[in-house]
């Protein structure tokens, strides 16, 4: 299994069930950034308790392994759980939409993409993507994560609302972050 025939696996039970959802991460930052190695894929999904055993039915523990107390726990705390591939190494995390304004505003700018020949694909928004991965980076530090938001704005900048991005960095305390990123990529 390659990474993109995870990607319409995690599609079709998410829009045959209708759960709304998008992709995010890595995956979203190399389609509006440049490519790179990734073997997992974030994605926010509002997955609610009783939709749990429709949606493990989509994956068969026979070829995924999904823990469904973790996945229960997730959905009930608005945490996150994953659903592996073990043969071929790759990893869905799947984030439990949480109830605020943030996540209220990247579910209302949903982009539907087609990373994959004759698939349409809920994404999150290239500002939303740029937002998280500077609250990753603030967290972690990984520079992997400052190395994609600037290929985002590089490739994508022209249509990028960097307007949305600083209201939200300020808001969400990564101001400072946006703030170095925007200068250093500006300058060059």
């Amino acid at each position: 299994m390659e990474l993109f025939d995870l990607v319409k696996c995690l599609v079709k039970a998410f829009e045959a069930l209708c759960i709304p959802y998008f992709i995010t991460g890595s995956v979203a930052s190399i389609f509006y950034g440049e490519p790179r190695f990734t073997n997992d894929i974030d994605v926010v999904a509002d997955i609610k308790e009783d939709q749990m055993g429709s949606l493990l039915s989509y994956f068969p523990e026979d070829e995924f392994y999904v823990n469904e107390a973790t996945m229960r726990d997730a959905i009930r705390n608005k945490g996150q759980f994953n659903i592996i591939h073990p043969f071929s190494g790759l990893k869905i995390d799947v984030i439990i939409r949480k109830e605020n304004a943030f996540d209220q505003s990247r579910f209302q700018r949903i982009k539907k993409v087609s990373p994959i020949e004759h698939e349409v694909v809920n994404f999150s928004s290239p500002e939303d993507v740029i937002i998280m991965k500077m609250k990753y980076y603030q967290e972690g530090q990984s520079e992997k994560h400052i190395r994609d938001i600037t290929s985002m704005l590089k490739i994508s900048g022209d249509s990028i609302d960097t307007n949305y991005i600083e209201q939200w960095a300020e808001r969400l305390n990564v101001g400072e972050v946006w703030r170095a990123i925007h200068d250093k990529v500006s300058k060059s």
